[in-house]
């Protein structure tokens, strides 16, 4: 294999090619920043942190394949990974998680003791995730601690404190990253039923889209709790609303629980996150 294609099995593996995960979990990560500083950030803070979104995110992927290896090739959605297909071994997968984890953590070295101890959390919690899938039917439920750890890490980072504010927070994107994600296994259901992948998909069952609002409404409410603990004004008052009509359009989508209509909605969420971000930027910035 030429380094040409090494590198694009690379990019397949750690999904860099497909950024919807970094994304979603950069919105909330950028806005715990935003949260903390009381407008904008310190530089260096942001720019570790933005990097460490994208290096993690891409560990989450590696360290997921290698634990799905021997399943994702009876999956539809996930027979062409590269570990599934056997376009790399497994210790290649392993090792370059390893470097990369390394490297992720040699960020948060050049901030303070705080963030150092919540950062080794954060990669246990990545490398337990995906086994959690075999033994939980809960495991959105695990994913959504693992997508909201960044958050008490960006006000450790920025003040060197985790205040309840930043609960509240972390809260409202557990909820979210719940609801979001079992849309996403909403594509898979009947494949993971086959294969005995465990998911909040198969567990609500034909409750799924009523309980994936009710996450919807609590990640709302936790959002509301932390805007107004923060002082936040009109501006980010519009990013809510815009991130309930987000919802309301992505319960549609779910409506038939058709595959692509679902993981559309699973998409759709970039752009609810991404809104309300910007919303409380403008906010910052106007107030």
């Amino acid at each position: 294999m030429n380094l040409r294609d090494k590198l694009d099995v690379y990019m397949r593996l750690t999904r860099i090619d497909r950024p919807i995960g970094t994304l979603l979990l950069l919105w909330p990560c950028l806005m715990a920043l935003m949260f903390a500083a009381g407008g904008m950030p310190d530089i260096k803070v942001l720019i570790i942190f933005i990097i460490g979104v994208v290096v993690m995110r891409a560990c989450g992927c590696v360290i997921n394949d290698y634990a799905d290896r021997n399943l994702d090739a009876h999956v539809e959605r996930t027979q062409s990974r590269p570990l599934a297909s056997g376009e790399i071994s497994s210790k290649e997968a392993l090792l370059l998680f390893v470097v990369m984890a390394l490297f992720a953590f040699s960020l948060v070295l050049l901030l303070n003791p705080l963030v150092v101890k919540l950062s080794v959390v954060g990669i246990i919690l990545t490398i337990i995730y995906p086994f959690t899938k075999r033994y939980t039917n809960m495991p959105q439920m695990f994913l959504g601690t693992v997508w909201s750890w960044s958050i008490p890490m960006a006000y450790a980072a920025q003040t060197g404190s985790v205040p309840v504010e930043a609960w509240w927070l972390f809260a409202a994107n557990w909820c979210w990253t719940i609801a979001y994600d079992t849309m996403y296994a909403m594509v898979d259901r009947d494949d993971d039923l086959k294969v005995g992948i465990k998911s909040t998909a198969i567990l609500f069952g034909r409750y799924d889209r009523q309980i994936i609002a009710g996450f919807q409404m609590a990640a709302l409410t936790c959002f509301i709790v932390a805007g107004t603990i923060a002082g936040r004004g009109e501006i980010f008052g519009l990013g809510i609303l815009a991130f309930i009509s987000f919802g309301l359009y992505q319960q549609k989508l779910i409506y038939g629980r058709e595959r692509a209509p679902c993981f559309k909605a699973f998409l759709n969420n970039n752009w609810a996150g991404m809104v309300l971000f910007v919303a409380l930027g403008l906010d910052y910035l106007v107030f």
